[in-house]
């Protein structure tokens, strides 16, 4: 006898990347998290922590949190629904779109949660794969005719971003949502923010875990329209975010000035880092995103991801036919990045050959 449900007992479950324990003397370059310290207005925000805020159950919509993002981004409040963390608010999305003759839709390899989450509502699952260049296949997509149709842009792991152009037209031609996952479009030349003018079934997703090194505090947003908000409000949890994170996260987001610097430098950084891998030999994916796709020398991405493994440094390897040959590396410190790349040159075989 099973506790649960058969979906339950047979469902693939999410794997995180390994974190490691804090303190622990690795360079950690596996789960996109940013490299430098949040905003000092984000954390005077949580030594000023009024003790009745914990004392009593938070706003249930994050108010506080809410109408910041709301004038960063542009748009009343009422366009704006917190969540705790951005995989809250895909949860919530599956939950009220997809189910049983409703199927959950993506272009693959991309984030393997959007497959867990549609299969813990029993929802039917239609991945279409990519180009070789990571090319966003529009017309299968909507072919496919989800409920909801999930993208990453910039995507993950390839940190290859669709033109906003690209979207408005697959968001033109699908019955039901577009989920623009945006979160690393920070780190990109362009967003989609201006899809939600002409499209009323696009739903954006962003994130303060990278832009605004806020991974721990774990807090997210959407914008879409209000009336497509009212539906997902339904089935949200009651206080699905906060009184700590609404606080701390109202204060980072409108810091605007301390975010725009840290981008920048990541984003100098990822410039960095791509050039550094390619003088070892690697294929570097060109990217939007806080992180890059490599291929190293003879496609043995197993071999040096326990090799840095063992050395201290943890990248991240996805063990799937997609990607079997990849790994995908966070923009971390140029010091890191130095050590990495010392590593690295101890690993490879040199430039021109292809084997161990």
């Amino acid at each position: 006898m099973s506790f649960f449900r058969p979906t339950v007992d047979t469902l693939r479950a999410y794997v995180p990347g390994r974190q490691p324990p804090l303190g622990a003397q690795m360079i950690k370059l596996n789960t996109n998290e940013n490299p430098y310290p949040p905003s000092p207005k984000a954390l005077e925000a949580l030594r000023a922590l009024d003790p009745d805020e914990l004392r009593r159950y938070p706003h249930p919509l994050g108010d506080e949190f809410r109408s910041a993002a709301a004038s960063v981004v542009g748009v009343d409040p009422s366009w704006v629904l917190a969540g705790n963390g951005s995989d809250d608010l895909l949860t919530i999305l599956v939950r009220a779109t997809a189910g049983p003759g409703r199927p959950v839709v993506y272009p693959t390899p991309t984030y393997v949660l959007y497959r867990t989450l549609a299969d813990i509502q029993d929802a039917p699952v239609v991945e279409v794969p990519f180009t070789d260049d990571f090319a966003l296949p529009v017309e299968r997509l909507v072919d496919a005719r989800g409920a909801v149709t999930f993208v990453a842009n910039p995507n993950s792991p390839s940190g290859t971003a669709t033109s906003p152009q690209r979207l408005g037209e697959l968001a033109a031609a699908l019955d039901g949502l577009l989920v623009v996952d945006e979160a690393y479009a920070a780190f990109a030349d362009q967003d989609a923010l201006a899809l939600l003018d002409a499209h009323r079934n696009v739903v954006l997703l962003r994130t303060l875990s990278k832009s605004h090194a806020l991974a721990g505090l774990r807090l997210g947003f959407a914008i879409a329209h209000p009336a497509v908000l009212d539906g997902l409000v339904k089935v949200k949890d009651s206080y699905n975010v906060d009184a700590v994170a609404a606080r701390v996260g109202a204060a980072a987001i409108l810091d605007t000035a301390h975010t725009a610097r840290i981008v920048t430098r990541i984003q100098g950084n990822r410039t960095r880092l791509a050039a550094g891998l390619q003088r070892l030999g690697c294929r570097v994916w060109p990217s939007q995103a806080n992180f890059v796709l490599v291929r190293p020398p003879g496609g043995d991405a197993a071999h040096v991801y326990r090799e840095l493994e063992q050395r201290g440094i943890l990248v991240r390897y996805f063990d799937e036919p997609a990607l079997a040959e990849m790994l995908r590396i966070t923009v971390g410190t140029r010091l890191e990045q130095d050590t990495l790349m010392e590593t690295l040159e101890s690993i490879l075989p040199p430039p021109g050959q292809t084997g161990r």
